[in-house]
């Protein structure tokens, strides 16, 4: 089977053998692997050879001993830890969640992580409808399903912050009612609630743009600082998310949040933005999408 690797730096492709499904797994063959942000950015700053995980959906093809939940033939999606960029990869079982009859392996990998962390973010606000809602790196896979999250939500005012003003349209398509650049000086009357996806330097200028009383969510793997007193000044909080909480540690929540992910897609409320599906063998021409902040929506690799 074909297979990317990462080594020094470099995306290779290469034939090896087909993995076997162990003890709890199931072993698919690829649809489609999303391409996410924070192994774009590990990949760059780690160096050396790393393992390529990834967002997969496909058809389940083998199940390892003790997996009763999936058979051959069930198509599914979830996280794959290692040697996701790749014809075929194996899952957990635990990790993985059925595909709703006409969905295709490109709508899953785009709607179901991103729209559990974009929940996930958003639910950890604690919003209530009337308020106010900034989202950074709104143009992103998670970014673009936190807008729709806030708009179905109830809430007044939905800000979108983007790298660039080509991305405005687009942004607007998904429900912002204003956008700002990140290089804007002001960035308009301050939110309830922030959901930041970018850190960084961002980070201490999305506490600011926080309202007295609001709450930022910081679920990036950009990292950054923030200043109590800009807290204390605007009596705000920050809150951590990251959805690896969620799945272990209220596995029920989990599984609800992902079948209501298909209710409100099936229902016309949310909508998976892909912005291009690509090659596998064009991994690095992806990846490079990402660095650069150039995707409209969940960039896409298929075998």
């Amino acid at each position: 089977m074909l297979r990317i690797r990462h080594e020094a730096g470099v995306l290779l492709a290469e034939t090896v053998d087909r993995p076997e499904a162990g003890a709890g797994e199931v072993l698919i063959r690829v649809e489609a692997v999303g391409v996410t942000l924070p192994v774009v950015r590990k990949l760059r700053e780690g160096g050396g050879s790393a393992a390529l995980a990834g967002e997969v959906a496909g058809e389940i093809v083998a199940v390892g001993a003790g997996v009763t939940a999936f058979r051959a033939g069930d198509r599914v999606t979830g996280l794959c830890f290692a040697d996701a960029y790749a014809e075929f990869a194996v899952l957990n079982a635990a990790m993985a969640s059925p595909i709703p009859v006409g969905a295709t392996g490109v709508e899953a990998v785009a709607l179901v992580r991103s729209g559990l962390v974009a929940r996930g973010a958003y639910e950890a606000a604690r919003p209530q409808p009337g308020e106010s809602v900034l989202v950074t790196a709104a143009a992103s896979g998670v970014g673009t399903l936190a807008l729709q999250y806030a708009k179905a939500g109830g809430a007044a005012r939905v800000v979108a912050a983007v790298s660039s003003a080509e991305k405005a349209d687009f942004v607007r398509e998904l429900g912002a009612d204003e956008v700002i650049l990140y290089e804007d000086a002001d960035w308009g009357a301050p939110c309830d609630v922030i959901l930041d996806g970018v850190g960084g330097e961002l980070l201490g200028r999305a506490v600011r743009a926080l309202a007295t009383g609001g709450r930022l969510v910081a679920f990036s793997s950009g990292g950054g600082t923030v200043e109590a007193y800009e807290l204390l000044a605007r009596g705000a909080t920050m809150i951590g998310f990251q959805i690896r909480a969620i799945a272990t540690g209220k596995p029920d929540l989990y599984d609800r949040w992902r079948r209501d992910l298909w209710h409100l897609r099936e229902a016309g409320t949310l909508r998976a933005a892909v912005h291009e599906q690509i090659p596998l063998t064009e991994a690095a021409r992806a990846h490079a999408l990402i660095e650069q902040r150039r995707n409209l929506g969940k960039v896409v690799l298929v075998p």
